[in-house]
């Protein structure tokens, strides 16, 4: 990332705003719309530019300040270290999945196969037999306010080949 890139991302009032409220504690966009007060499309669009500019990291905890980047850019003076590319995967999963939960199945068969394998690694471990009402309740509970039921999810599993089922026992076959 440039100096003028680092400047760039901070430029927009509202995005400024939302890195405020990041800063502050907010580690979603419902918490930055709840602190802010900007409407949620304008908060998930800057939350989207700060990550994709290196400024916010999206992980397990929420959104955070990526202090280690800001640090480096304040060690490097007027020029800051490049910023890798986007991260397909990273996109494909802020758009999917809010608070751990599955909001729909994307329709593109590339991204839905991104969020199965997340699923997969998450849910399931490799070498472990599973019963069928196990498999159900796990994908109930990232299906749970969510467009997409337990029941798609798991045949898009098996359809997919991460999951395998013989005579009610599914077990993890994918990566």
């Amino acid at each position: 990332m440039t100096a003028h890139a680092l400047a760039g991302a901070l430029a927009d009032e509202r995005r400024r705003t939302v890195f405020a409220a990041i800063v502050l504690g907010a580690r979603d966009v419902p918490a930055v719309v709840a602190r802010t007060g900007l409407p949620a499309r304008d908060a998930a669009v800057a939350v989207r530019r700060l990550t994709d500019a290196g400024v916010l990291a999206d992980d397990e905890g929420g959104l955070r300040v990526d202090a280690e980047r800001l640090r480096e850019f304040a060690r490097a003076g007027a020029a800051a270290p490049a910023v890798p590319a986007a991260n397909p995967r990273a996109a494909i999963l802020r758009t999917f999945l809010r608070d751990g939960a599955l909001t729909r199945l994307p329709a593109q068969r590339g991204r839905r196969r991104v969020l199965l394998e997340h699923i997969t690694e998450r849910t399931f471990e490799p070498g472990r037999r599973y019963p069928e009402r196990e498999v159900d309740d796990a994908l109930r509970r990232w299906c749970e306010g969510g467009e997409a039921d337990h029941v798609t999810l798991r045949r898009y599993l098996i359809d997919d080949m991460l999951l395998t089922r013989e005579q009610g026992v599914y077990w993890r076959t994918g990566p």
